[in-house]
């Protein structure tokens, strides 16, 4: 299931209107082929009571491992006052202008955060951006304090061009840093040692610099939390520099939401969560890119309704975009993505993950607060999660992952009742405005 792409032919999608009074809309994608199909119905009062506009978006500061080679923006061995930091190519030529032609399409603004894989090689312990270094020396010390002001210097640069950055995470997966192969652009961290980092040297060098950024701590794996959280948020001097919690997907299977993200909201109800990557295909032995697989894009619908119900705030996909191979990667970890590029034809296909992305950014804008559903014995076999707007329109997404149809219904007070159904193996976005 791919809308083929090119030049002259993508699929498209309005922009949401509020339907009148007393009637909704429903958007409907499936396993059978539907893509954000529209329908219109109206609400019964006398019933029994019973494009995508994503704007969150993550920057390597320098390189990844979807980068197409390692470096950094500080090659020169003892700068520590970063006379030499410059931004690379892949930056000026490629990020920049992208972010510009992005942000002139939104119709909503773009939330940037940016993550660093790696430290240029003279401040790691193993002396090379790849492998599993830590930073030379201890928190406080000048190994630290430069590569907190490298934070401030890649924020410099990129206002000198327009882009301003809502949020920096700490490090991208700090323990996942420890289990990688050696090839691997990281930098490790415990969760102590990120403590006094932020609390000596990156919690202060952001305060006094004249950016608005907002600092993200983990940014790896539930299954640390809530210990990570308790370390670093239980500092009552980190917790003023920190803002929210940053998560990944990967190992979700392993802890429950509940006890993980559930506990951590407990524990820290001002800071909040936020998921900072997911992908599909990754460490598959066959088929990094499986086109059309509607069981990936089901994936990542049921994850952003599981964490949504469990406290938090967003969810960003790792790689928008894609080629055939699902790279380019320098180091061969090639994954799925929503959109896949094949540049020899000038085509790229948007997959269920593109489709059912959308079943949530087009319609739960920033600023929507999640609100409480009751749901019966019959609708407990679907997913779902429902929202109030910041216009006042209510969102409700259903996902169905079993292969028959389910007939539920939605009854709203103030509006009245809906008959409806989930088809097998599909997911629905219905969306109404109160009396």
């Amino acid at each position: 299931m791919v809308c083929v792409c090119n030049a002259t032919y993508c699929d498209t999608l309005d922009p949401v209107v509020l339907p009148a009074p007393g009637t909704y809309v429903k958007y409907e994608s499936s396993k059978a082929g539907k893509r954000l199909e529209r329908s219109e119905g109206s609400f019964q009062r006398n019933a029994k009571t019973p494009g995508l506009e994503y704007n969150l978006i993550r920057l390597p500061m320098a390189c990844s491992d979807f980068s197409v080679r390692p470096y950094s923006y500080d090659d020169v061995p003892h700068d520590y006052e970063l006379k030499h930091f410059r931004l690379a190519e892949e930056d000026v030529k490629m990020k920049i202008p992208l972010l510009h032609r992005a942000s002139a399409m939104s119709r909503r603004p773009l939330s940037l955060y940016a993550s660093p894989w790696t430290s240029p090689a003279w401040m790691k312990s193993n002396g090379d951006v790849c492998g599993k270094g830590t930073l030379k020396g201890q928190a406080g010390d000048k190994y630290h304090k430069t590569w907190a002001n490298y934070f401030v210097k890649f924020l410099d640069e990129y206002a000198k061009h327009n882009v301003t950055f809502w949020a920096v995470t700490v490090q991208n997966e700090p323990l996942a840093a420890l289990l990688m192969p050696s090839e691997f652009p990281t930098i490790a961290f415990t969760a102590a040692r990120q403590r006094d980092f932020v609390i000596h040297d990156l919690g202060p060098a952001l305060a006094r610099s004249p950016h608005r950024t907002r600092l993200i701590i983990l940014d790896d794996q539930r299954i640390h939390l809530p210990r990570w959280a308790e370390v670093i948020l239980g500092n009552a001097t980190a917790a003023r520099y920190v803002a929210g919690v940053g998560i990944h997907w990967y190992l979700d299977g392993i802890v429950p939401a509940g006890s993980s993200l559930g506990a951590t909201h407990k524990l820290f109800p001002n800071h909040f969560l936020l998921y900072t990557e997911a992908c599909s295909g990754f460490l598959t032995l066959r088929f990094s890119v499986s086109l059309g697989c509607w069981e990936r894009g089901d994936r990542y619908s049921h994850s952003i309704l599981t964490v949504l119900n469990n406290f938090v705030a967003g969810w960003t996909d790792w790689n928008l975009a894609l080629d055939l191979e699902g790279g380019p990667n320098w180091v061969k970890n090639y994954v799925d993505s929503p959109i896949i590029v094949d540049s020899s034809k000038d085509v790229f296909y948007k997959q269920p993950m593109f489709y059912h992305l959308g079943h949530f950014s087009k319609f739960i804008p920033e600023g929507s607060q999640r609100v409480g559903l009751h749901s019966s014995c019959l609708i407990c076999q679907l997913e779902h999660v429902a929202v109030l707007r910041p216009d006042g329109a209510l969102v409700l997404v259903v996902l169905n992952r079993f292969g028959w149809d389910v007939p539920f219904g939605i009854w709203d007070p103030a509006v009245g009742f809906i008959e409806t159904m989930a088809p097998a193996n599909s997911i629905q976005t219905y969306l109404w405005r109160q009396q």
